[in-house]
């Protein structure tokens, strides 16, 4: 296994808009843990962890309830007529 070089936070955010897209598709096809997603991208779950909260943030994402308290989240894109 390959392993890789951690990257300063400035590298990690300057790739949230270039690998945003690929979050969405990711996701159109249903809703995904930052574990998922990370092995999808072939990212490191930390840095997609970072991308992930950013587009929470922003209300692109939205997480779905746990079905037990030590479960990860899942992520799924917003609805649209869901409010912020």
């Amino acid at each position: 296994m390959e392993k890789r070089v951690s990257r300063n936070l400035g590298e990690v955010l300057r790739d949230e808009m270039y690998l945003r897209g690929r979050i969405i598709k990711i996701l159109t096809e249903g809703p995904r843990t930052v574990i998922e997603i990370a092995g999808e991208l072939g990212h490191p779950p930390a840095e997609v962890l970072k991308w992930v909260m950013g587009m929470r943030k922003y209300g692109l994402i939205t997480e779905l309830p746990k079905a037990r308290a030590d479960d990860y989240y899942k992520y799924k894109l917003r609805d649209r007529e869901e409010k912020c």
